[in-house]
């Protein structure tokens, strides 16, 4: 194993610290492992807190800043934050008009968000929380119980993060955050596993002339093991289980073809137009596409298709400003 690492125990404050010292408009709690805006929204505004484990970047700390998160909470690699860090998350952030919880659906994640929304409301804060579970590839695994949550989650944290920014209550801005988890659907595929630094080899063995078809964002095998095939056959394999879940030609669409973290983007701009063709075939019209590694798994070489059913509201939201390390556009 080949890693810019001091201590494998040490990687993710270390990354922290160095995330501080790049991004002047965040500021970082390294004792509780939260990431902040450096400043804070004004008083009687909704703020969005989101986490999981790292190894994900730039999810979730590169997403936050203005347009996006308000506070992101970082737990060991692969592993959930804890109660305690998001309670401090949450209360950190809240301007009295409520906070929401923008939460994957993986076992662990969902508890820990669950115990920290129900401290904070003893505490006396409102706090509504959503769970994304799009990813079309299992039903229940070992993480879940139900579907996982995987790249839709970037487009909600855009989306409902720009609804935030305008001033929209938390009633209204749940029921966004539910519309847009509902309406997505996601599909990966891995060429390599991604390697822990505490654990110092690869999650899983594949063979060079192999892939896995169905992989979540933790390490996991995919539902399948496939052989290796040319791009326009992968992107068969990513599209028709979405299309097979959920109907897209009735509307605009978001598209997010999104690397796994060892992909470059020549390979990552050649799978989405293959992807693209595929759409265009079957009649789905494509507002808007976002093509990038911006919900890693490590070192992982693969990518994962996310679409989103989208209306012109998501749209105006998708196109606002955000200024975020991980995610920017506008003003």
């Amino acid at each position: 194993m080949k890693k810019f690492i001091n201590d494998p125990s040490a990687v993710v404050t270390e990354a922290l610290a160095g995330m501080a010292a790049a991004h002047p408009s965040l500021r970082v709690d390294l004792d509780q492992r939260v990431v902040y805006r450096a400043r804070p929204k004004p008083d009687g505004r909704v703020a969005l807190v989101s986490g999981g484990g790292s190894g994900h970047e730039p999810m979730h700390g590169g997403f936050v800043g203005t347009g996006m998160l308000d506070a992101a909470c970082a737990g060991e690699v692969f592993t959930s934050p804890v109660p305690d860090q998001i309670l401090a998350a949450t209360k950190e952030v809240d301007r009295g008009a409520g906070v929401l919880h923008i939460v994957k659906n993986y076992t662990g994640d969902v508890m820990n968000f669950e115990m920290a929304a129900e401290l904070a409301a003893a505490d006396g804060i409102e706090v509504a929380t959503v769970v994304t579970a799009d990813d079309v590839a299992v039903q229940d695994s070992t993480y879940t119980a139900g579907r996982r949550g995987v790249g839709v989650t970037v487009l909600l944290e855009k989306i409902v993060g720009a609804a935030a920014e305008s001033g929209a209550d938390l009633e209204s801005l749940t029921a966004l955050a539910r519309r847009v988890a509902e309406g997505g659907r996601s599909m990966g595929v891995a060429l390599t596993s991604g390697t822990v630094p505490a654990a110092g080899q690869p999650t899983f063995d594949l063979p060079e002339d192999q892939m896995e078809v169905g992989i979540g964002i933790h390490g996991e095998p995919g539902r399948r093991r496939e052989p290796l095939a040319p791009a326009h056959e992968i992107a068969q394999m990513l599209v028709e289980p979405i299309l097979d879940d959920a109907d897209f030609t009735q509307g605009d669409t978001i598209a997010f073809l999104n690397g796994m973290g060892a992909t470059p983007e020549i390979e990552l701009y050649l799978m989405y137009g293959e992807v693209a063709k595929i759409l265009a075939d079957q009649g789905i019209t494509v507002a808007r596409t976002l093509v990038g590694s911006y919900m890693t798994s490590l070192d992982m070489s693969g990518c994962s298709l996310t679409l989103l059913s989208a209306d012109d509201e998501l749209l105006r939201w998708w196109d606002a400003p955000v200024n975020t390390p991980g995610l920017r556009w506008g003003r």
